[in-house]
């Protein structure tokens, strides 16, 4: 059998060698940072740290910041950061960039940082935001749910009765 190449990475694996492209690090995606985004990202980081405990890890070519669930992450690019932030209300800010709504109760909110001086007010505001979200949205388990379907009619004979 041949080498192969990795459809992901575009790697040549050779017969029988492993190859495991998806397995990354925080070290790894920011390795090739300019010192500009490498500040930048030590204090996105250290913000994040001083809201509490949560895990952060690094998966596919994000760093992912999650309590019980995600509440934002950063994809290091060559000329910024792209910080998705999720809220439980849309912004109107200059620092937004787009903003998309991947459920019904939540709110991405995609913002370019390019400087460490652009990891103040308000954006570290919408972090300590998005980290308290899950205290304050509703849990499914703490919904209470009630049916969704109409009432039967009633025939003219079970109105009789």
């Amino acid at each position: 059998m041949a080498d192969r190449q990795c459809h992901h990475c575009k790697q040549w694996i050779a017969q029988g060698e492993t190859h495991d492209c998806w397995t990354t690090t925080e070290a790894a995606l920011t390795q090739d940072l300019s010192e500009d985004l490498r500040d930048a990202w030590e204090r996105l980081r250290e913000t994040a740290v001083s809201f509490g405990d949560q895990r952060i890890y690094a998966s596919g070519t994000a760093i992912m910041f999650s309590r019980q669930v995600c509440y934002f992450f950063v994809r290091p690019k060559r000329n910024f950061l792209e910080l998705c932030v999720i809220l439980g209300r849309a912004l109107k800010a200059p620092q937004v960039r787009r903003v998309e709504r991947p459920s019904t109760s939540k709110v991405r909110h995609i913002i370019h940082i390019t400087h460490r001086d652009q990891v103040e007010a308000p954006v570290t505001d919408w972090l300590q935001e998005a980290y308290e979200l899950p205290d304050v949205l509703p849990s499914k388990s703490r919904i209470k749910r009630t049916s969704t379907k109409p009432k039967p009619r009633l025939t003219k004979k079970q109105r009789k009765r």
